[in-house]
């Protein structure tokens, strides 16, 4: 998928309402800096509050965009930036469907916010990704199963811009502390896995023709 955004660029985020809450955020952004994987905290908007130097180096390649920058707002990233596919990887299905999806039950809770309408609107003023969204949506859930929308514990292909992880997968995990829970945030972390080494085997003397046997697209 490569959707263009038409949308404005997001408007600046509120600040906490309280200065208790202000403390803490500053806090707990100090907190998040000494995580070592991709850290990142959203509203239900997606809407990115905070986010640790391991999330900036991973989209440290990403090109300049007016409204779909990751540290910005991911959701808008996932759907809309044309360089997603180059860190994110298996865009489409790993990503943007289990995105859209988060996106569609955000819509139906929270009807009125003016943000996820505008981001409706993108969706709406393209005709690959509402179709995506109207038809191919619907069916990709029923054929995967709810659990499959879920983030928390996904495992989710990416391409690491820093050679020691390379082409990997990362682990989805949410941990929200009730402080944050309370301001109406989510905490998401990219676990990386370690690219696994296959070790050196002495090479095999060849089989003839015989020898080979036919594999199935299911193997």
């Amino acid at each position: 998928m490569a959707f263009q955004a038409r949308g404005r660029r997001p408007a600046p985020r509120p600040a906490p309402t309280t200065p208790e809450a202000q403390a803490y955020l500053q806090d707990y952004a100090t907190f998040l800096e000494a995580c070592s994987f991709p850290s990142f905290v959203v509203d239900h908007r997606w809407d990115v509050v905070l986010a640790n130097s391991a999330f900036r180096t991973l989209f440290r390649g990403v090109g300049p965009h007016p409204s779909a920058m990751p540290c910005d707002n991911f959701l808008r990233f996932v759907l809309f930036h044309p360089d997603a596919s180059a860190v994110l990887g298996e865009h489409e299905a790993r990503w943007c469907l289990p995105m859209l999806a988060h996106f569609a039950a955000s819509v139906e809770r929270y009807g009125q916010d003016h943000d996820l309408q505008a981001i409706r609107g993108d969706i709406a003023q393209d005709p690959l990704m509402e179709a995506a969204f109207r038809q191919g949506l619907p069916h990709w859930i029923r054929a995967v199963g709810p659990a499959a929308v879920e983030h928390d514990g996904a495992m989710r292909p990416l391409l690491h811009p820093d050679p020691r992880w390379g082409a990997t997968e990362c682990r989805v995990v949410i941990e929200t502390p009730r402080s944050l829970e309370e301001q109406g945030y989510t905490r998401l972390t990219l676990v990386l896995r370690e690219t696994r080494r296959t070790p050196h085997r002495p090479a095999r003397p060849r089989r003839s023709a015989s020898h080979l046997r036919v594999v199935s697209a299911g193997d």
